[in-house]
């Protein structure tokens, strides 16, 4: 069911819209409502997606409901169009979460904000009630555990938070009262998460780098965050981000990764991380670290020991 790619579909929009949902150049996305149309030949009908193809777009028509506009969306797609092997790629599965998201309210900032606050609101009651169940990317309860922990490793001081992606981590610090810079290579990301943060009423700063070469001084913040990010990257940009980390905070960088026993193409995964490789940066540094496991894996290094 995999469609034909394009020569250049371009990069996602997180404020694309149409007049009956989201359209880019690989995906039609939009929200089916109350009634489901008849099933037609060739269509893929999930619990809350039917998927057809037109042309060298995929369409799809979703019920997902407004209270299910949340971090846990992105698990909901991976088990129902791309473990099956319906769909596959990142860059496909990246369109049709924005546009699930756009297409469930009457504009797309209104949608991005439901994801937010339904996000939030769930990651708090996570953290309140003690769920977690690992280090995946399916759920709410997946993310909650790590986003805690985090939080509990931090010196005193400003935050930097590499990769931020949608910058669940920097909200929730900064909303605690700490000076936080989320810094992402997607532009549309960061044009997201600064429109986001202004309607929740949250001071964020936001940068738009690669994590491996961010333009900002020498001891920039005490502490440097990389959540879930080398995973992303090559042996060899893995390499520059924790060299760029520390050149970056002057007392703690905290790096966490899923341990896998084998990379999850559909989140954009393209190496596991070990426990051991996570020691092994540690020792190349020269400086006092720690590794340990809590939902996944852990290196926290003490920057200020230099």
């Amino acid at each position: 069911m995999v469609p034909p790619r394009t020569e250049d579909p371009g990069t996602v929009d997180p404020f694309a819209s149409g007049a009956d949902g989201y359209v880019d150049d690989l995906v039609e996305v939009r929200d089916l409502g109350g009634t489901r149309p008849r099933r037609t030949l060739g269509m893929v009908r999930t619990p809350h997606f039917d998927v057809t193809h037109a042309e060298s777009r995929v369409r799809i028509g979703h019920r997902v409901a407004p209270t299910e506009v949340h971090e846990g969306l992105g698990g909901v797609i991976a088990q129902e169009l791309f473990g099956p092997g319906w769909l596959r790629g990142q860059e496909l599965f990246e369109r049709i979460f924005t546009g699930v998201v756009v297409s469930s309210a009457p504009d797309p900032l209104a949608g991005w904000e439901r994801f937010y606050r339904n996000s939030v609101a769930l990651i708090d009651d996570a953290i309140t009630r003690g769920l977690g169940e690992g280090a995946g990317h399916a759920s709410i309860a997946d993310y909650a555990p790590v986003y805690e922990h985090a939080a509990g490793l931090l010196a005193p001081g400003p935050v930097i938070e590499l990769g931020c992606c949608f910058g669940f981590f920097s909200l929730r610090v900064a909303a605690a009262g700490r000076p936080v810079t989320g810094v992402d290579i997607e532009p549309g990301t960061v044009r997201l998460l600064d429109a986001v943060a202004a309607r929740l009423g949250t001071d964020l700063q936001t940068l738009t780098a690669d994590a491996a070469h961010v333009p900002l001084p020498d001891g920039a913040a005490e502490n440097v965050v990389a959540l879930h990010l080398l995973e992303h990257l090559s042996p060899d940009q893995g390499d520059a981000v924790v060299r760029e980390a520390l050149r970056l905070a002057t007392r703690t960088v905290v790096i966490a990764v899923p341990l896998e026993d084998e990379a999850d193409t559909t989140w954009g995964h393209v190496r596991t991380i070990s426990l051991a490789d996570l020691a092994a940066w540690g020792r190349a540094t020269g400086l006092p670290h720690r590794v340990h496991e809590h939902h996944g894996g852990w290196l926290v290094l003490d920057a200020g020991a230099r």
